[in-house]
């Protein structure tokens, strides 16, 4: 078995033209999803975890909303690491809990397009259209990583989750390419959704499940969410500042 090659977030995110100014998609995912677990706990990834539910152990951990399929879940945790991969900066998605976060969502409001209209007809719409299947988000989603299965074994007769880095990069930069066959909304569309969710589960505020420990804002800099900077706001001297979230306000 070739030696695996160890790809920096910044590889990824440059070959996938994912990056500043080039993301898609509209704002944070809404709504808080039950309740944030905070447990810290390492993610099944690669290997057997796919097959042999691995991921039951961090479900005992952080409860599963949505995704029963064991398979299904692995898939989604390599996917998302693979577009924010762990690199001497920090964690990656599986280390932020991005795929717990994407779980939760699927489960509630945005995964059932419950505040949008759903009805026919329906018409595959252009890029600057917004959401235009008529599939619900998590119907979507499960669609597109049984895609993502499947063309790992067309292509290298593998699990995706036992893929080398740089063939899962293949596959999905086929999705993103529009190569891939999917039914009611085109692999493209798929794959801006998994790429906004994922950057959403990073970065959003941890209440919502993701960005644990708050450490994408730490790579970031970013201060999170204060009542007031009072304290601060007349220096003349550039202030480093642990990020808060909303629910140390509510602690």
């Amino acid at each position: 078995m070739a030696e695996k090659k160890n790809v920096s977030r910044r590889d990824f995110l440059k070959t996938s033209g994912i990056a500043a100014g080039a993301l898609v998609g509209g704002g944070i995912i809404g709504g808080v999803i039950g309740a944030n677990t905070r447990q810290d706990t390492a993610a099944p990834s690669g290997g057997e975890a796919g097959q042999s539910g691995g991921a039951e152990t961090t479900e005992s951990v952080r409860g599963l909303q949505f995704f029963k399929n064991q398979q299904e879940f692995a898939v989604l945790q390599q996917a998302t690491e693979r577009i924010f991969p762990e690199d001497d900066l920090g964690p990656g998605a599986i280390g932020l809990g991005v795929p717990f976060f994407i779980d939760h969502q699927l489960a509630g409001s945005y995964g059932e397009n419950s505040r949008e209209y759903m009805q026919p007809p329906f018409q595959l719409g252009e890029a600057t259209q917004g959401y235009q299947s008529r599939l619900k988000r998590n119907e979507l989603f499960r669609q597109g990583l049984q895609k993502m299965q499947q063309e790992a074994q067309s292509r290298f007769e593998a699990n995706f989750v036992d893929l080398e880095p740089e063939q899962m990069d293949e596959i999905l930069t086929a999705f993103q390419d529009d190569e891939v066959d999917m039914q009611a909304a085109n692999a493209q569309f798929f794959f801006r959704l998994l790429r906004q969710a994922t950057l959403n589960g990073a970065y959003a505020d941890p209440i919502y499940g993701g960005n644990q420990n708050m450490d994408a804002w730490r790579m970031k800099g970013f201060p999170g969410h204060r009542p007031s900077y009072i304290n601060e706001i007349e220096s003349e001297d550039f202030v480093e500042l642990d990020p808060h979230s909303v629910g140390d306000m509510l602690s």
